[in-house]
């Protein structure tokens, strides 16, 4: 086969584009993979869930330093957050994972072209005038922070998540427009590190599409950290200068109401990042920004698939690495599948947030009947030691066939624990099966336990 022709060509290098290109590779596919940034990782990991976790970690470090510390006995003083420090260990946290991800790609022996790539046709992508011949395309080129459309990102003043992730100095004050994941998880950052920060969302509860309770306990958790939320306000206006933004937001009476800060973090949502891909000239359908496909990933265009943010689903890096190997493995002839309810959701607020299956609102709207057992972490004693009691897990059940449903978590480790709930939707488990198992003692994950026996009255520790 001559060098510029492929088995596949995978246009996006983030989650889902690599996998889908070491999975394709692996099962003996002549593989390139074309990517924009001259790093690899795509937003995942250069601008989006590395570094902001990385910000997350330092960040709950000086918290702790600064408000905990003292209860166990260590006593500092003159605490000082050193951004440019901080900063400077986040980059290199991207640095090694994007540099590994480089190699990954030499060592399946995947050509990687750096660009954007655009469909000639479907069996030919172009970059940067060079013409690549393939049987077989993977679009992946996953998403971009939404903009309002009166308040463009200048990533001055009017920031966006990538902006957010760079700041060369900690506001003084912080508007956030936005309760959901990046905006709860960029607001926690700076307002640990002193940022009086403000939420402003348009819908009558944060995180929207967790559970019910978990939303209520986050407001009641956030709001204690020092965050101020205002519910039920749509932004109407921005006045941005060059050392001030003001908000004006309408609440639920109709009243204009003024807000100021130093910045703004735009945090509303994101849209599949489509450009240059030329779909409407080979066919590809698309529908509401969104890249139409069937059950095993193929568009419109039978041998052009799509993965990812740009088509329907959660924006999320794990689902569309899940996707990713399920197409390579379509595309090479064998059988790929992706079961969507077992895909878990995570917040790395402190504490986390996680969920997996169905929450309480969605088992009533498919009238399905359910029975709810739920546990606090104060009634945990691994929580109790680490100092992080607040939260809780709940789990819903099927009442007649004591099958997991859900289950939804706000405590610390969340997001480790949900990967056991995660294994108890996969395998079909009931409440009964998790009660019965021995959870190692103390640990956090006996909260899940805790909650099972819940289901059925039967906790100890509550």
């Amino acid at each position: 086969m001559a060098d510029n022709m492929f088995d596949l060509i995978v246009i996006g290098a983030g989650p889902g584009g690599y996998v889908a290109a070491i999975r394709a590779a692996q099962l003996g596919l002549k593989v390139a993979c074309v990517e924009k940034r001259s790093t690899l990782g795509g937003t995942c990991l250069n601008v989006g869930c590395i570094p902001s976790k990385a910000l997350l970690q330092s960040s709950e470090h000086f918290a702790q330093a600064s408000h905990d510390f003292d209860a166990h006995g260590i006593e500092l003083k003159d605490l000082k957050v050193n951004l440019s420090k901080m900063m400077e260990r986040k980059e290199k946290i991207v640095e090694s994972l994007t540099k590994g991800i480089d190699g990954l790609l030499r060592k399946n022996k995947i050509t990687r072209i750096n660009g954007f790539g655009t469909l000639v046709s479907n069996t030919e992508v172009d970059v940067a005038g060079t013409i690549y011949q393939t049987k077989n395309i993977i679009l992946a080129t996953g998403s971009e922070p939404t903009p309002l459309p009166f308040m463009p990102f200048d990533e001055q003043r009017v920031l966006s998540s990538t902006g957010a992730l760079s700041l060369k100095e900690i506001p003084k004050s912080l508007i956030v427009i936005g309760g959901g994941v990046i905006g709860l998880e960029m607001g926690s950052v700076f307002a640990r590190l002193g940022s009086k920060v403000t939420v402003i969302e348009f819908l009558d509860r944060i995180l929207p599409l967790e559970d019910k309770d978990i939303s209520k306990e986050m407001l009641k958790i956030l709001s204690k950290q020092g965050l101020e939320f205002h519910l039920k306000h749509k932004v109407a206006s921005a006045n941005v200068t060059k050392n001030l933004v003001e908000i004006k937001a309408e609440n639920e009476k109709n009243e204009l109401i003024s807000f100021t800060g130093d910045y703004v973090l735009v945090a509303i949502g994101r849209r599949a990042f489509l450009e240059k891909l030329n779909l409407d000239k080979v066919g590809v359908k698309t529908d509401r920004n969104k890249v139409t496909v069937n059950e095993n990933f193929q568009t419109s265009v039978p041998n052009i698939y799509a993965i990812g943010d740009i088509i329907d689903g959660p924006m999320l890096a794990h689902k569309a690495e899940e996707e990713g190997i399920a197409c390579a493995e379509i595309i090479a002839g064998h059988h790929g599948h992706v079961n969507y309810m077992e895909i878990p959701s995570v917040v790395y607020t402190n504490p986390e947030v996680a969920s997996v299956g169905l929450n309480e609102d969605e088992c009533k709207k498919n009238e399905l009947p359910i029975k709810i057992g739920k546990f606090p972490y104060k009634g945990n004693a691994r929580a109790k030691c680490i100092g992080n009691d607040d939260g809780f897990v709940k789990i819903i059940s099927h009442s007649e066939t004591d099958q997991i449903l859900g289950v939804h978590i706000v405590g610390p480790g969340a997001s480790e624990t949900i990967a056991e709930a995660v294994v108890a939707l996969s395998f079909k488990a009931t409440a009964e099966d998790i009660a019965m198992i021995c959870h190692g003692h103390p640990t956090l994950s006996e909260a899940f336990k805790e909650a099972a026996l819940n289901v059925h009255g039967r906790s100890i520790h509550i």
